[in-house]
C-alpha cells in the first residue's frame, strides 16, 4: 500500500479497478475489502482507548503530519530553500504543499493544500500541481516551480500565493511578460541579491531569467537543444538541469543531471563546466574535472564559495572546495540508507533539493527518506525534521517489524487472540499471534492462482478482466473472518470465490466458481459472485458476503449454499426488504449475536444493518454525503470512497459496539449501540503514522478487527494496535 502511488493516482471514474485498489493504494491489482468478524471482546457500554502502537510489519513511512521535528511527516520533499530568519521552505511534492520548518524544527504548512493537487487561480486557496523548486528572496517572499503545471508562484510572508510567470497547463519556451512566457516542466529555483529569480527549466534545457516585474527572458541554452557545451547563452548546452544557487557575484550554479555535471554561468550568461565529466556517472572524488557524479540534483554554496552537491544516483552529499576538489562529505556512494551519522556512516536514499544556513549547516530534502536531514560543515547527519523509516513492503515472516507485508488488507481475529491477515498483494494468509510474531499460514508470496491444498500448496489471487477485454488487473485476497471452531472464509477476490481454511491450513473452496464472475445463487461452485470484498459469520456458521460488484449482501450456509439476503444487484441507497434494498458498492460486512449483518455501503457512505430476515435499513451515515463528522449516527459522515478507489472494514464487539475503518478520513470509528458516532483514532486529512497518545495519526486504515478490548488495524505496509 504504497502511499506515492496512491496519493499521487488520478482516476477519472470510479471503475472496478478502483473500487477494488486498497484505498489510496498503488497499482491496478490492490484489494481494498474490509474484514468483519464478531469479537470476543466482553464487558458493555463504550469502549475506552488512549494509546496507538505498532503491532507488526512496517506502519511507518510518509505523512503529511505538521509538527516538531520528528513527529511531521513528508511525502516525497524535493526542494528545500532557507530565508534570511533561518526558516526553511520545503517542496513537500507529494503533498502538493510548501512546508515551512522554524530554526526549532516546527513544521507547519505554509502554502498549498495537503492533498489537494489542482492547481488554481491566485489567492489563499491556491493548490499546486507538482511543486518541485522553491527560493526565497531578501524580503522573504517563496517562489515555487511547479513542473506539472509549468508555472512559477509567488507566496508572500502572509502565505498569499500569486501566479508570477508561465500559464498552467501550457508548456512551452517562449520569453515574455508574466503569464506571457512558457515554461516547459521548471525544476529548480535560485535569487541573486537584485531580487531576480532564476530557473531550471528542465524540460526545455534551458536556464530561464525572471526579473523582479516578472519579464522572462532565456539566460543559457536553447529550448529543445540538449548538450554538453560551453559556451555564451544560446550557444551553450544542457541536459535536463534540476539544480541551482547563486552566490553573491551573480555566478549561477546548475546540477546539470543529464550530462553528470555541475556547470557555472557568469552574470554575462557565460558557461563553464566546473566539476565532472559530461557523460560519465561515477562517484570519483579529487581534481574537478576529473571528479565523476551520479545524476546530481541539488547544489547550494556556503558563505565561504564552496559548493554543495546532493549526488541523487550515488546516495551522498559532495563538495566542490575554493580550490577546485571534490569531495564526498557524507554517505557512502551507492549505499543507500536511512541512518544518521558521522560521513560515510551515514544515509541518504534519494537527497535532492540542498540549502546551506548562515553557520554552514547544509538541509538536505532526502526524497524517498520523506525528510529533511541536517548536516554540519564536518558532515555529521542528523534528520532535522520528518522520520525517516522507510514503509517497506516484503513477504517476510518474524517478530514484529521484522516481518513484511505487501498491501495487507482485512483482518480477524480468533479466540485464542491471534490476528490473521489477507495480504492482498502477496496473494497469501498470515497469522500474528498474541506477541506479534508473524507467519504465513496459507498460499505463496507472489504466486497467484486458485488451487486448494494446504499451506503453501495453495494459491489466492487472480485476474480480473475490465471492460470486457484483455485489460484489467491482478486482485488477491481482501477479507478474512473466523468461525468460534477456528476455522477461517477468505474472500478471494481476483478468484471470484469464497475459500475456508481449517486450523491446520488446509484450504477449500466454499462456493464460486474460479475466474467467472456471476450472481447466481446455488450450491458450491454452482454460486457465481462478482469481485466479493468482505466476509464475516455468525454463531450458526453461516458466511456472509459483501458481493462488491453485484451490489446484494450474500449468505452461505455451512453446507456451502449460497442465496442472496439483500439487495436488487441495482446500485442505490433505498432501505427495505430483501431485494427492494438497494446497495451501492457494499464492501465490508459483520454480524452480531443476534445475526444481523452490518454493511459497510462504500459508494453511500453509510453503515446499513440487515436483519436475518433481509430487512434493510441505515443507521449512519448520509447516502450521497461525504465527510468526516461526529455525532449522531444518521447525522454524522464517512468517506469509504472516492476518486482514488477505496474501501475498508467494519467489525463489531459483543456489547454492540461497531468498528469502521474509515480509510479516506484515515480514522478508526466507533458507533455505538446508542447511535453515536466518535473517531478513536486518526486524524481526517492527515496521515503518517505517530504512535503515541490518540487520536495519533494513521495512513488508509483498510481492515479493522477487535479483540479482548484491543482495535487492530491495518495501515501502509502493517498492522496497528489501539488499546
Amino acid at each position: 500500500m504504497n502511499i506515492k502511488n496512491g496519493y499521487r493516482a488520478v482516476v477519472a471514474s470510479v471503475a472496478l479497478a478502483g473500487l477494488l485498489a486498497a484505498c489510496g493504494g498503488g497499482g491496478g491489482g490492490g484489494s481494498g475489502g474490509g474484514a468483519g468478524s464478531t469479537s470476543s471482546e466482553g464487558g458493555s457500554g463504550t469502549p475506552e482507548f488512549s494509546t496507538l502502537a505498532a503491532f507488526a510489519g512496517n506502519v511507518a513511512g510518509a505523512g503529511n503530519l505538521n509538527g516538531s521535528g520528528s513527529a511531521a511527516r513528508f511525502n516525497g520533499p524535493v526542494s528545500v530553500a532557507i530565508d534570511s530568519a533561518g526558516n526553511l521552505y520545503v517542496a513537500d511534492t507529494d503533498n502538493f504543499a510548501i512546508r515551512k520548518i522554524t530554526p526549532s524544527g516546527l513544521v507547519s504548512t505554509f502554502a498549498g493544500t495537503l492533498g489537494v493537487n489542482y492547481f488554481t487561480p491566485a489567492g489563499t486557496t491556491q493548490v499546486f500541481q507538482d511543486p518541485c523548486g522553491v527560493a526565497t528572496d531578501v524580503s522573504g517572499n517563496v517562489y515555487v516551480a511547479d513542473c506539472v503545471a509549468d508555472t512559477i508562484s509567488k507566496v508572500d510572508t502572509s502565505g498569499v500565493v500569486t501566479a508570477f510567470a508561465g500559464t498552467s497547463g501550457k508548456p512551452g519556451s517562449s520569453d515574455g511578460q508574466g503569464s506571457a512566457a512558457l515554461f516547459r516542466s521548471p525544476a529548480a529555483l535560485a535569487t541573486d541579491s537584485a531580487g531576480n529569480l532564476y530557473v531550471a527549466d528542465k524540460g526545455n534545457d534551458t536556464i530561464r531569467k525572471i526579473t523582479p516585474a516578472g519579464l522572462v527572458s532565456t539566460f543559457a541554452g536553447s529550448a529543445g537543444q540538449s548538450g554538453s557545451s560551453d559556451g555564451v547563452g544560446s550557444a551553450a548546452r544542457f541536459d535536463s538541469p534540476v539544480g541551482l544557487a547563486v552566490d553573491a557575484l551573480g555566478r549561477v550554479y546548475v546540477a546539470d543531471a543529464g550530462n553528470d555535471t555541475i556547470r557555472i554561468i557568469s552574470p554575462t550568461g557565460s558557461v563553464t563546466t566546473l566539476a565532472g565529466i559530461a557523460g560519465v556517472k561515477g562517484s570519483a572524488d579529487g581534481a574537478n574535472l576529473s571528479a565523476t557524479f551520479n545524476i546530481p540534483n541539488g547544489v547550494a554554496l556556503d558563505n565561504a564559495g564552496d559548493v554543495y552537491v546532493a549526488d541523487t544516483g550515488n546516495s551522498t552529499l559532495r563538495v566542490i572546495s575554493t580550490a577546485g576538489t571534490v569531495t564526498t562529505l557524507a554517505g557512502t556512494p551507492g549505499v543507500k540508507g536511512t541512518s544518521d551519522g558521522q560521513g560515510a556512516a551515514a544515509g541518504f536514499v534519494t537527497p535532492a533539493g540542498l540549502a546551506v544556513d548562515s553557520a554552514g549547516n547544509i538541509y538536505v530534502a532526502d526524497v524517498q527518506d520523506d525528510a529533511i536531514r541536517q548536516v554540519t560543515p564536518a558532515g555529521a547527519v542528523t534528520t532535522f525534521a520528518g522520520d525517516t523509516q522507510l514503509a517497506a513492503e516484503g513477504s517476510s515472516d518474524g517478530p514484529g517489524s521484522i516481518a513484511l507485508f505487501n498491501s495487507p488488507e482485512g483482518l480477524a481475529a480468533d479466540g485464542a487472540g491471534n490476528i490473521y491477515v489477507a495480504d492482498s498483494q502477496n496473494y497469501t494468509i498470515r497469522k500474528i499471534t498474541p506477541d506479534g510474531t508473524v507467519t504465513t499460514l496459507a498460499g505463496l508470496a507472489g504466486v497467484a492462482g486458485s488451487a486448494n491444498g494446504k499451506g503453501s500448496a495453495a494459491r489466492f489471487g487472480g485476474f480480473i478482466p475490465e471492460g470486457g477485454n484483455a485489460d484489467g488487473f491482478f486482485a488477491g485476497p481482501s477479507a478474512i473472518a473466523a468461525d468460534s471452531a477456528g476455522n477461517l472464509y477468505v474472500a478471494d477476490t481476483g478468484n471470484q470465490l469464497i475459500r475456508k481454511i481449517t486450523p491446520q491450513g488446509v484450504v477449500s473452496t466454499l462456493a464460486g466458481s474460479a475466474g467467472v464472475a456471476g450472481s447466481a445463487d446455488g450450491s458450491g461452485e454452482r454460486a457465481l459472485f462478482s469481485a466479493p470484498e468482505g466476509i464475516a459469520t455468525d454463531a450458526s456458521g453461516n458466511v456472509y458476503v459483501a458481493d462488491t460488484a453485484n451490489n446484494t449482501i450474500r449468505m452461505i450456509t455451512p453446507a456451502g449454499v449460497v442465496t442472496t439476503l439483500a439487495g436488487s444487484g441495482i446500485k442505490g441507497s433505498a432501505d427495505g426488504v430483501a431485494s427492494a434494498a438497494s446497495f451501492n458498492i457494499p464492501v465490508g460486512v459483520a454480524t452480531d449475536s443476534a445475526g444481523n449483518v452490518y454493511v459497510e455501503d462504500a459508494g453511500n457512505n453509510t453503515i446499513r444493518m440487515v436483519t436475518p430476515g433481509g430487512t434493510v435499513t441505515t443507521i449512519a451515515g448520509q447516502a450521497g454525503t461525504v465527510g468526516s463528522s461526529d455525532g449522531p449516527a444518521l447525522s454524522a459522515t464517512f468517506d469509504f470512497s472516492s476518486i482514488y478507489g477505496g474501501v475498508a472494514g467494519i467489525a463489531t464487539d459483543s456489547a454492540g459496539n461497531i468498528y469502521v475503518a474509515d480509510c479516506n478520513n484515515n480514522s478508526i470509528r466507533l458507533l455505538t449501540p446508542a447511535g453515536q458516532v466518535s473517531t478513536i483514532a486518526g486524524i481526517p486529512e492527515n496521515y503518517g503514522f505517530l504512535p503515541g497518545p490518540l487520536p495519533g495519526a494513521l495512513t488508509l486504515p483498510v481492515g479493522v478487527a477487535v479483540h479482548a478490548g484491543a482495535i487492530y488495524a491495518t495501515t501502509n505496509e502493517g498492522v496497528a494496535v489501539i488499546r
